[in-house]
């Protein structure tokens, strides 16, 4: 096998990864996979001889690519979309796809997302590198263009404005979430507000997103959040539970179309936060195959 091919083969066992990089970067499938295929380019034309980690070599890489992409203004805000939405991935209720679950590894709900979202790109890329895939600082600074010291510093910064940015960590049973969101959907449908407050969390956060058009709204408490709850339930939508990067949601349809995606963040049986997607343009643009509406 020639050096090309041999690269290729490496490059594969790598693309999960990378593309994972990529999708907490820039919160974009579609984004993620032309930073994977710029990656892939880059290295293709590089002298591979003297790398010894080509796992963390092609990782630097699409690092760059992803932060050009931001600092350029490509990735999302030069759409006509909601800068600050993140593209949810969206499995049947039954379990997540092989290549999904390498994807969404680490609990990255839509929530962290969004939060990661409001990070400058140099912070996120710190974060991202370094708290979620373990790269020290002393490789992520010559990216960055600082020393690994201000490095540090851009984690830590960014690491303070994730956990208090309204990121909290979701509970790892799947089953105990879902049934929390099951009780919040009967409790919708049957316009029980009682029964609605005793599921959410007091201090509950409601994120909608509305795109370029409505922007972001947020509802906070478990009162407001419910009467929220019972309104949208009148609005004779076909409700169907799904998985949004990895937790229980819902894709509501109208006339057999998608009208919202809804992601819950379930924390010791509470519903802690609702990330809301109703922006038509960003939901023409998902993949909805796991609905079966």
């Amino acid at each position: 096998m020639d050096e090309q091919g041999w690269l290729a083969e490496r490059f594969e066992e790598q693309r999960g990864r990378l593309r994972a990089v990529a999708y907490r970067m820039l919160g974009s499938l579609s984004e993620a996979d032309d930073a994977v295929q710029e990656t892939w380019l880059r290295a293709s034309r590089a002298d591979t001889s003297a790398v010894d980690n080509l796992g963390g070599w092609l990782t630097t890489i699409t690092a760059r690519v992803c932060l050009n992409m931001l600092r350029a203004g490509v990735a999302r805000r030069a759409e006509p979309l909601d800068p600050y939405t993140p593209e949810p991935v969206i499995d049947p209720a039954s379990g997540a796809s092989p290549e999904h679950e390498v994807l969404l590894a680490d609990a990255v709900g839509l929530a962290l997302l969004v939060v990661l979202q409001s990070l400058n790109p140099a912070e996120r890329l710190a974060f991202v590198l370094h708290d979620m895939f373990d790269l020290p600082f002393d490789e992520i600074a010559p990216i960055v263009e600082r020393t690994p010291e201000a490095t540090r510093q851009l984690a830590s910064r960014a690491r303070r404005r994730v956990r208090g940015g309204g990121a909290p960590a979701p509970d790892g049973d799947p089953v105990a979430a879902r049934i929390a969101v099951d009780a919040f959907l009967a409790a919708a449908r049957q316009g029980d507000l009682a029964a609605l407050i005793a599921v959410l969390h007091p201090d509950v956060l409601h994120r909608t997103h509305r795109g370029a058009a409505g922007g972001t709204t947020q509802l906070r408490g478990a009162a407001t959040v419910a009467r929220q709850a019972v309104a949208f339930s009148q609005a004779g939508l076909v409700v169907v539970p799904v998985l949004i990067n990895g937790a229980p949601g819902i894709v509501s349809l109208r006339d057999g179309q998608p009208f919202s995606v809804l992601a819950f963040t379930v924390i010791d049986g509470s519903i802690a936060e609702i990330d809301a997607l109703l922006d038509p343009g960003r939901l023409a643009q998902l993949d909805l195959s796991a609905v079966d509406g």
